[in-house]
């Protein structure tokens, strides 16, 4: 009975694991190929039917896994900042919380390398259409204010604090500001080196 059980639960894990490996595929193969469509014909021409159809999944799938063109052309970027929260909590305690969020920008740079074309092409878009940016900023905010929290538990400060509060809308200005003058910088600086001036000045008020 025992080892039945066993491989039941390990059966279960393995496809339950396989599920989610394709479900991030297809989420994957759409933003690629809202992206690819975006940058080929501009926003405004691409539909959700033909990045659909680019992806090679039917209009319904679309929607199960977002809501609009936008969210499908921003996952990689939602996603990138996701894993900066998550490295962000993980820090070691005695960090202080500034430190701990400039190191985790850092891990997350280290692992994902210098940022590629296709995020400067992202990023062009989220300035050039109000719709992408609006949503950007919402998901911003959301982070945000996660990250606020963090530092509030972080700091043994109460939650909703101003000084937490402040900290994390530096960082993700800082982040925001940086890679808008990376993608602006004629010959291209390292995403790095210009997230770290920035860094050195926000950083004064909470040392």
């Amino acid at each position: 009975m025992a080892t039945t059980t066993g491989e039941t639960t390990t059966g279960e894990t393995t496809t339950g694991g396989l599920r989610e490996r394709k479900k991030e595929a297809t989420r994957r193969a759409l933003h690629e190929a809202a992206m690819r469509l975006a940058v080929e014909h501009g926003l405004d021409e691409v539909t959700v039917e033909a990045i659909a159809d680019a992806a090679g999944v039917s209009r319904r799938t679309f929607s199960n896994y977002f809501a609009g063109k936008e969210d499908a052309l921003l996952y990689s970027d939602e996603q990138r900042m996701r894993r900066l929260v998550e490295t962000f909590a993980s820090r070691p305690a005695g960090e202080s919380a500034w430190a701990a969020l400039r190191a985790s920008f850092h891990v997350l740079l280290a692992e994902q390398g210098e940022p590629d074309p296709q995020w400067a092409a992202q990023a062009r878009l989220a300035r050039a259409h109000p719709s992408v940016l609006a949503r950007q900023l919402g998901h911003y905010a959301t982070f945000e204010r996660s990250l606020a929290d963090l530092i509030a538990d972080r700091d043994g400060l109460p939650s909703g604090s101003l000084r937490s509060r402040a900290m994390a809308g530096a960082f993700i200005s800082t982040l925001r500001l940086a890679a808008h003058i990376w993608i602006d910088n004629q010959p291209p600086r390292p995403l790095g080196e210009v997230a770290d001036e920035l860094f050195e000045e926000m950083a004064s008020p909470f040392r």
